[in-house]
């Protein structure tokens, strides 16, 4: 089975890459606007097999501030357009500590948090697509206290394992 783990942001905020991405991303409909924080990997053990770990995890993180403020790009490696986020030391842990304790490889590119709002968009399309949404004032904040396991169904939607807290008080 194939298994994923990311953030959700709160619902305005995924109103707001929604609006993007129902024109510019092909994934629209297979799972929410989302910050990953550990790449889709395989596994044939249950999702339950995991839960241990992820709790213990959640555990070492307390909430924390995630702040989206501006429209970037990953081209020219790919045509990708993103809202991008800072990098609070909670999240560069969780980041490295899913790597740890999960199967699978390695990531391929260094670690840029980030929320999708298009990709798979062809040269000239990223280009005009690209030079008017990085015009736009993106200023948002929000808590986050929470990850979830993901797992991929047939169809290649994803859908929500279990949610983990993160702090001591859960």
């Amino acid at each position: 089975m194939k298994y994923g783990v990311a953030i959700f942001p709160s619902k305005k905020l995924q109103d707001v890459a929604n609006s993007y991405r129902k024109r510019y991303d092909p994934h629209y409909s297979l799972i929410p606007p989302h910050l990953t924080i550990r790449d889709a990997f395989h596994s044939n053990q249950e999702g339950g097999a995991f839960t241990k770990q992820l709790k213990e995890i959640a555990m070492k993180y307390d909430p924390f501030t995630l702040k989206v403020f501006k429209v970037s790009s990953f081209q020219p490696v790919s045509n990708t357009i993103y809202f991008k986020t800072e990098t609070p030391k909670e999240l560069e842990g969780l980041y490295h500590d899913l790597y740890e304790a999960l199967p699978g490889e390695e990531p391929e590119y260094a670690f840029v948090p980030h929320i999708t709002i298009a990709q798979k968009l062809s040269n000239d399309e990223h280009s005009d697509v690209y030079g008017q949404l990085r015009m736009l004032g993106v200023d948002h904040e929000e808590v986050i206290d929470r990850f979830h396991l993901l797992y991929q169904l047939e169809n290649s939607s994803w859908t929500v394992y279990e949610t983990f807290r993160l702090g001591k008080d859960q």
